[in-house]
């Protein structure tokens, strides 16, 4: 009995992808981003609690109703062939369950928040669950995770301000420039498998001008988080940190160059330093 608890628990565990947690750091700064620009400090502990545990368990569940949207064709790609559910080891109705779990205990933890934010969660749930899926129908999947990623930017500074701000709004298009970039870096890694088993991507629709349209991208995301610092009035420091963190995508630019995949997924999972030092930026230019 205990062998077995310990293995289910480990499916769990992968399957909630916990033993990755590079989607935790990149949902995670962004979160951090706008809750001390909306407290323009260090904001309440209970809101620091509540949107941490909130961005574990949302990316969790992002995860699992991922895995289970591709259940049919993770098995054909060599980067997830080992997942639970493309090997069956956790049925598709456990599966489910544990998404249902996951969102049930955000919803609580949401419910501690004013009703403003409690409607923008029902956002926040739509667009995780809607983003395995768009795989199938739109070139552009990318979008929607960047969507999904940035919505916890509205909520924090509802949360703490009862409004959503214009720099917020600009705060989120940012992530969304910057996560369809690292993103478009991702799928180029599966690109092949996805052509063929018929798997839809931003690197599939952007071609031979993927790099252009994600350096691109990047020089968005770091003009509208200029724009922020600026409408914020933060100081010099930050301005030097956000300098820093554009020289990191100018170098993740220049290691994918030759499109090499082992290049391209480390640029990926790179992105969260980027997103690390604009955090830094932010704490710094407020103090």
């Amino acid at each position: 009995m205990t062998r077995l608890y310990w293995k289910n628990r480990n499916v769990y565990w992968r399957l909630m992808r916990a033993d990755k947690p590079i989607g935790i750091y990149l949902l995670l700064w962004p979160t951090l981003w706008a809750l001390f620009l909306a407290a323009e400090g260090i904001p309440q502990i209970s809101h620091l609690i509540i949107f941490v545990l909130g961005v574990i368990l949302m990316r969790s569940a992002g995860c699992v109703i991922n895995d289970f949207a591709d259940r049919k064709v993770d098995g054909h790609v060599e980067r997830t062939a080992e997942r639970p559910l493309a090997k069956k080891e956790i049925t598709s109705q456990e599966a489910l369950l544990l998404f249902a779990l996951l969102i049930a205990i955000c919803f609580v933890l949401v419910l501690f928040l004013n009703w403003h934010t409690i409607l923008l969660s029902f956002v926040a749930l739509f667009l995780a669950s809607l983003y395995p899926f768009m795989k199938r129908y739109t070139h552009f999947p990318q979008v929607v995770l960047g969507a999904a990623f940035g919505w916890s930017i509205p909520m924090a500074a509802m949360a703490v301000l009862n409004t959503v701000p214009v720099w917020a709004w600009v705060l989120f298009a940012a992530n969304l420039a910057w996560t369809v970039a690292y993103d478009t870096y991702y799928a180029m890694v599966d690109r092949d498998d996805d052509i063929l088993i018929g798997v839809k991507s931003t690197a599939i629709a952007f071609g031979k001008y993927d790099l252009w349209v994600t350096w691109g991208l990047q020089v968005i995301a770091m003009a509208l988080l200029a724009w922020v610092f600026s409408q914020k009035a933060l100081n010099a420091g930050a301005f030097i940190l956000l300098v820093i963190a554009a020289a990191q995508l100018v170098w993740h630019g220049w290691t994918v160059k030759d499109r090499k995949k082992p290049a391209l997924f480390s640029a990926f999972l790179n992105n969260h330093y980027v997103g690390m030092t604009v955090f830094a930026a932010i704490v710094v230019g407020l103090f």
